[in-house]
């Protein structure tokens, strides 16, 4: 496999002159559970104790959120992420947006999206759904949208930190491994490759390896 990287220890390089901008681009892996998991924890009650919806109505909309979120994790990782502007202000706003992460793929504090991108998105994607589903349906469609989004994250976290033995998590591990260090213009679903395999950015199958097993 080509080398896509500059280091793979966990190690972090310095992206902003100005002090207060670096320390904003280093969050903890757990930053997302404490922001996030009360936002779920809101809109769950505004579903079920303010708004009595039932049960299956609650459930399908989950699913739906967290469905959507799949495909807005693809897009945004596809087609903002990987998005390099032209000019030398325009490779500086990539480098700090997803280029350090392919460049240092295990530094531990840039592996999660910090806040001050996270959550304006949330507030954009809310309105946006709010907009679309009303604002009774769009509390349980959000919980599943958060829930997708942290299991992302988490995911992605996990990816890069944790020894995987489950053949799921060695599947999803394996999946994003290929983005990383075979080829970064495939495999844009993280948390899962459903997105890749409908749309074609999957990466082709080893054919090597099944010709072995099958021998």
């Amino acid at each position: 496999m080509p080398k896509q990287f500059v280091s793979n220890k966990d190690e972090t390089v310095r992206m902003f002159e100005n002090d207060f901008f670096e320390a904003f681009s280093k969050v903890h892996f757990s930053v997302p559970l404490f922001i996030y998991l009360p936002v779920v924890a809101y809109f769950l009650y505004l579903s079920i104790g303010v708004y009595s919806l039932s049960f299956i109505t609650i459930f399908s909309l989950f699913i739906l959120g967290v469905f959507v979120w799949t495909f807005t994790e693809y897009t945004l990782h596809r087609f903002i992420f990987h998005f390099v502007p032209k000019g030398e202000l325009g490779k500086k706003m990539h480098f700090i947006f997803h280029g350090v992460h392919h460049d240092y793929p295990n530094d531990s504090k840039r592996l999660v999206m910090p806040p001050s991108v996270s959550v304006p998105l949330a507030v954009l994607f809310y309105f946006l759904f709010k907009l679309i589903l009303g604002q009774i349906l769009v509390a349980p469609f959000f919980v599943g949208f958060i829930i997708g989004y942290i299991f992302y994250d988490m995911t992605h976290y996990a990816i890069h930190h944790y020894n995987m033995h489950n053949k799921f998590w060695l599947f999803i591990k394996n999946h994003h491994m290929k983005h990383h260090y075979k080829d970064p213009l495939k495999g844009f679903g993280v948390s899962s490759p459903l997105w890749d395999d409908i749309i074609g950015t999957n990466f082709p199958e080893d054919k090597t390896i099944k010709v072995q097993k099958e021998l």
